[in-house]
């Protein structure tokens, strides 16, 4: 059984010392999707609940954005905060139960079918790790439906409740 998506994470974010001890790396989570197309509007979802989170306001190693259907258009923003981890959270067909989170490995999306943005999120994670130097991850939610003009489906919107909680845990105070 592979690791829980917020083990991953954790797994992640220790690689991340100063003096031999653990510390939040400068993060950038970038929510991804449409919100046009149901479950695909999940990773705009997390995001924005984060943007509205009072406790966000106080951290200084957390940038959080909404990077709709063209997350490379924030690239300017994100390499002026010079994150050492991006994290973008998008619907991802990864053949699961609607509703899975998973951490997403970046060499198996090269041919991924994930939402609507124009740029294949692997070009856009080889740029920023080639401009930035930071650490690029993805955490992907199996989405139930993605047609147009429908809402979030049960299963993703326990899902984008799931991922807040968890990143409230490991990211905020």
């Amino acid at each position: 059984m592979s690791p829980s998506w917020k083990d991953s994470l954790y797994q992640k974010l220790s690689q991340f010392t100063r003096d031999d001890h653990i510390v939040l790396p400068r993060a950038c989570l970038v929510g991804i999707g449409s919100d046009l197309c149901g479950d695909d509007s999940a990773g705009l979802m997390v995001a924005r609940a984060l943007q509205d989170d009072e406790r966000v306001a106080n951290v200084s190693h957390l940038l959080i954005m909404d990077g709709g259907s063209a997350p490379e258009n924030r690239t300017g923003q994100i390499r002026a905060f010079q994150p050492e981890l991006v994290l973008f959270i998008d619907a991802a067909q990864m053949d699961e139960s609607p509703g899975t989170v998973q951490w997403i490995q970046l060499d198996s999306i090269d041919g991924m079918s994930a939402s609507s943005h124009s740029l294949p999120l692997s070009m856009l994670a080889r740029y920023l790790t080639l401009e930035i130097g930071c650490e690029v991850a993805v955490l992907g939610i199996q989405p139930q439906q993605n047609e147009i003009g429908t809402e979030l489906s049960p299963p993703v919107h326990a899902a984008v409740g799931e991922i807040l909680v968890g990143i409230g845990e490991i990211l905020l105070p």
